[in-house]
């Protein structure tokens, strides 16, 4: 699709959370994507990208609008305590454990986070304007 795209800059990006910003895939569909740093002090070694969907349900959104929790290195799901290691996508813990998140391409360049992954092009930054959150509140399974 498009070139790099500059997303934000690093600075933006939550140490202890995640920030939230929407593409578009080849058919101009719209998704929402989240960046994770791996550390205080990150680098472009040191920032993932992952679409903003648990693998268990992908209805249900990491990042709900502000900011997906985040433990020892690890985003949750809040709706059924997935956990994900940041840096590799891998579900450690949870109905879904051992899958793994989708990433998309990033790098870091100048103190900026840069969208590279050939089949997104970057649309914003926040949430889905038109998008009804379908997830609930509830950790009940059916």
């Amino acid at each position: 699709m498009a070139a790099t795209q500059r997303i934000t800059a690093l600075e933006n990006v939550p140490a202890e959370s995640t920030f939230l910003f929407r593409v578009a895939d080849e058919l101009g569909d719209r998704r929402e994507a989240i960046l994770v740093a791996n550390g205080p002090e990150s680098t472009d070694a040191d920032v993932s990208c992952w679409l903003n969907y648990c693998q268990h349900f992908t209805h249900i959104k990491l990042d709900k609008g502000d900011g997906a929790p985040m433990r020892d290195g690890e985003v949750i799901c809040a709706n059924h305590g997935a956990y994900f290691e940041a840096d590799s996508g891998k579900c450690t813990f949870g109905p879904c454990e051992g899958a793994y998140l989708t990433e998309l391409e990033v790098t870091v360049s100048d103190g900026d986070v840069y969208l590279a992954d050939e089949e997104y092009e970057f649309v914003a930054a926040g949430p889905l304007e038109d998008d009804a959150d379908l997830t609930s509140t509830s950790n009940v399974e059916f």
